[in-house]
């Protein structure tokens, strides 16, 4: 089945607003906003190589480790290449970097490249197995 440019360029658009919540739920440390982009099911592993299975365990993680992360940092998360695996399953490539508060690249330049999976269930993109890699220099 070929998507319609239409269908194409909306589903590009709500992915590029997931990758944007989770941008906003990290520089907000909120992480109800954050895990409820997640399906109920789903697999993320972290930079450090932690496996979290299902939107419990994710939650659990992520209300431990992102308040106070992002007190001195500013998240950037970009959308570098969205691969349609079927129409409602897409591989999306974002570029993850952290500048301070004045603008600045932060402290030894680490960068993440985040690989989602994301599937539309009810019309809604979700997270559903992600893998979080720090690039090494």
């Amino acid at each position: 089945m070929r998507m319609t440019s239409t269908a194409h360029s909306l589903d590009l658009d709500a992915i590029r607003q997931v990758v944007a919540t989770v941008e906003h739920a990290q520089a907000e440390e909120l992480v109800d906003e954050f895990v409820a982009l997640f399906r109920e099911d789903a697999v993320w592993t972290t930079g450090h190589g932690k496996r979290l299975t299902g939107r419990a365990e994710i939650a659990a993680f992520t209300a431990a480790v992102l308040p106070g992360a992002m007190t001195d940092l500013v998240p950037s998360y970009e959308v570098v290449h969205v691969l349609f695996v079927r129409p409602d399953v897409a591989a999306v490539k974002v570029r993850q970097r952290y500048f301070t508060r004045d603008g600045q690249p932060a402290e030894g330049g680490k960068e993440g490249s985040p690989l989602y999976v994301m599937s539309k269930e009810d019309g809604r993109w979700l997270l559903t197995a992600c893998q979080n890699t720090e690039v090494l220099a």
